[in-house]
């Protein structure tokens, strides 16, 4: 995938070779700039997928990548939220329904490995979009520039930097920008199982006293599983036999989905969560989880990240003198600051009101997740701000 080396001038450097990454590349080449994508190999286990909403799927097609997904894409017409505690004060089941809000499906679910790997093919053809596998070891803004270091000795220099680099993010550091972190006293377990009832494209969602329990409808007989729950329970869940694991699964979620098998590898990742002070600085925009980490909770996470890249292709157009000029880093800044600052509070929330023992917060969330399921114009506003479905409201 890595072109001919070369270490002439860009105007635009991308960095980071997941979804995020080449989304910003793609939106920085469309706008007309000679772009560079720093994109090393990278792995994604097979258990990882990705729940894309509606506005998502849009930009995949605005791309040219949705012929390329959709035959491996499943739907998600509609999403199941199921009180499985055993608290004193308990919600209701609700069940939202994209065809209540004029949709097909709130959005598809789709494998990581395919969507990058669809990324790479479009890529691939942009002749304005230069593609090193090598990573980069050094930014450095400058007055009207920023050099770059990578690979063996090779420089260059660009006028703006797009850092796609993920949570460490090398970029974010060169541009002077400062993060809040926090830990969940949870885990993530993911994993892709077969089913012996059909999904019927209904996603759901088991909320425990210690997080969420979500099944996500895969194309076929399959669901992708994402249990979030104390470390020790997942580091036990992960050790288990086949067996005995396929047992716990059906268990868990109340053999909805009949007997129930994994078949791909398990993986485990800590929640975390990060919030960037800023989301551009010194010639440098961040994207994806360069900007923000949340916990996989309402499927916000790769959503937000692809909003970051809408808002790059709507700013970049603009700016064909200098991408990065000082008024270009002040309007990402601000035309990304509400959205994110606003989905990292709602998902902290959310997720905080599930692990509460606190008794009026419980019973705050059952009376609200009530009027969710039994006030039409509600449901379609919360159906709405749960995908940001800008265009749709």
């Amino acid at each position: 995938m890595a072109r001919a080396r070369t270490d002439k001038h860009f105007e635009i450097a991308v960095i980071g070779g997941g979804a995020t990454g080449y989304g910003a590349a793609l939106s920085a080449a469309k706008a007309g700039f000679s772009t560079v994508l720093f994109a090393p190999s990278a792995r994604f286990a097979p258990g990882r997928t990705a729940a894309l909403f509606h506005d998502s799927i849009a930009m995949l097609e605005d791309f040219g990548l949705w012929p390329d997904l959709a035959a491996n894409a499943a739907p998600l017409k509609s999403m199941r939220l199921v009180d499985a505690t055993a608290r004193l004060i308990r919600a209701r089941e609700v069940t939202f329904h994209a065809s209540e809000i004029g949709l097909p499906a709130f959005g598809y679910n789709i494998a990581n490995a395919d969507l990058v790997e669809a990324f790479q093919k479009q890529a691939a053809r942009q002749a304005r979009l230069t593609i090193y596998a090598e990573p980069v070891h050094a930014i450095e803004p400058r007055k009207g520039e920023v050099k770059l270091a990578f690979g063996k000795g090779q420089k260059t220099s660009v006028s703006l930097v797009i850092g796609a680099d993920g949570a460490r993010s090398l970029a974010r550091r060169a541009a002077g920008i400062a993060t809040r972190d926090w830990d969940y006293a949870q885990a993530a377990l993911v994993t892709t199982l077969s089913i012996e009832v059909p999904h019927q494209d209904i996603s759901t969602e088991f909320h425990t006293e210690t997080g969420p329990f979500t099944l996500v409808p895969l194309a076929g007989r399959r669901m992708s599983l994402v249990w979030v729950d104390r470390p020790h329970i997942t580091d036990a869940a992960v050790k288990l036999a086949e067996p005995d694991f396929n047992a716990e699964i059906e268990r868990k979620s109340r053999s909805v989905f009949g007997r129930m098998i994994v078949d791909s590898e398990r993986a485990i990742f800590p929640l975390r969560a990060m919030l960037a002070e800023r989301f551009a600085a010194n010639r440098i925009m961040l994207v994806g989880e360069a900007a923000h980490v949340f916990p996989p909770i309402g499927a916000q996470g790769l959503n937000l990240g692809f909003r970051d890249i809408e808002a790059l292709g709507q700013i970049l157009p603009r700016l064909r003198n200098d991408p990065g000029e000082a008024s270009a880093i002040d309007a990402y800044h601000r035309a990304r600051q509400g959205d994110i600052r606003s989905r990292t509070f709602a998902v902290d929330l959310l997720n905080r009101s599930l692990l509460t023992s606190f008794l009026p917060a419980q019973a705050l969330r059952a009376t609200a997740l009530a009027l969710a399921g039994s006030v039409p114009p509600l449901r379609r506003v919360l159906m709405k701000q749960g995908l940001a479905a800008r265009s749709q409201s």
